[in-house]
């Protein structure tokens, strides 16, 4: 029985398929929901990346009616919020990985194949908008004059251009991680040297943007400076993932 409730575990399955069904069947099969969950999760994580972007456009927008400070207050609601999308999905994404630690790779290569040719455009679409923007910042500017409020609407409107590119990209991005259920399979079984390096990359992101919050709101207390929210978190972004290049252990095919 013991034997046989570990098979189950090998092959996620219950042990009535395992018993009476095909085992070598569910293999090929999505049983734990993985794709389902997957693509949701992109979702929630690409839109709430989006939506820091666009926040920031629709201060600027509000900035045009209404104080300094209580656009600043809209956006760090907006930033709230989806702070607290990507907090909560990533605790779901955890134990799911949890629940889940080994993944059949169920994906057929014609799935894989398939998605390759629109990951080319959720990349190319996304880093093609993102251009657009700057040419058409470029071309405003030769139309209309270079004070307020058009340079609040064209820089807004820029930002919410590169907030939908930045969804595309993001979306397309942890796709094609869905599909590399071989990297999903080694990252839930890491070493003792890779944990260790992952939790000093999570600390070191943590520390950034606690450290950018906390200079953008003294800054904003001091010198009511609060429109550089964009300027503040875009460095810490980068910040982050510089730390998470140097520091987090990296996939490799063998």
């Amino acid at each position: 029985m013991d034997t046989i409730l570990k098979l189950c575990d090998i092959f996620h399955v219950d042990m009535d398929t395992l018993l009476r069904g095909s085992a070598e069947q569910s293999v090929t099969e999505d049983t734990a929901g993985y794709d389902r969950f997957m693509t949701l999760y992109a979702r929630r994580m690409a839109g709430a990346v989006s939506a820091i972007i666009a926040g920031a456009a629709v201060m600027i927008l509000l900035h045009l009616r209404i104080s300094e400070m209580l656009s600043g207050a809209v956006f760090m609601l907006i930033v709230a919020i989806a702070a607290v999308v990507m907090v909560a999905s990533g605790m779901e994404e955890d134990n799911f990985r949890k629940q889940y630690p080994a993944i059949p790779d169920f994906y057929t290569e014609k799935e894989k194949r398939d998605f390759r040719r629109r990951y080319i455009w959720y990349v190319a679409g996304g880093v093609g908008a993102i251009l657009f923007g700057v040419v058409l910042l470029l071309l405003a500017f030769t139309v209309v004059p270079e004070e307020e409020p058009y340079e609040s609407l064209i820089g807004a409107l820029f930002l919410l251009i590169v907030a939908a590119a930045a969804f595309f990209l993001v979306y397309g991005g942890m796709l094609e991680d869905k599909y590399n259920i071989p990297k999903y399979n080694w990252e839930n079984n890491p070493t003792p040297e890779e944990k260790a390096k992952r939790r000093l990359t999570g600390v070191a992101c943590a520390v950034i943007m606690l450290l950018t919050t906390a200079f953008y709101v003294g800054l904003g207390l001091a010198v009511n400076k609060w429109e550089w929210a964009p300027v503040f978190y875009a460095v810490g972004g980068i910040l982050c993932g510089v730390a998470a290049v140097v520091l987090l252990p990296r996939w490799r095919e063998d």
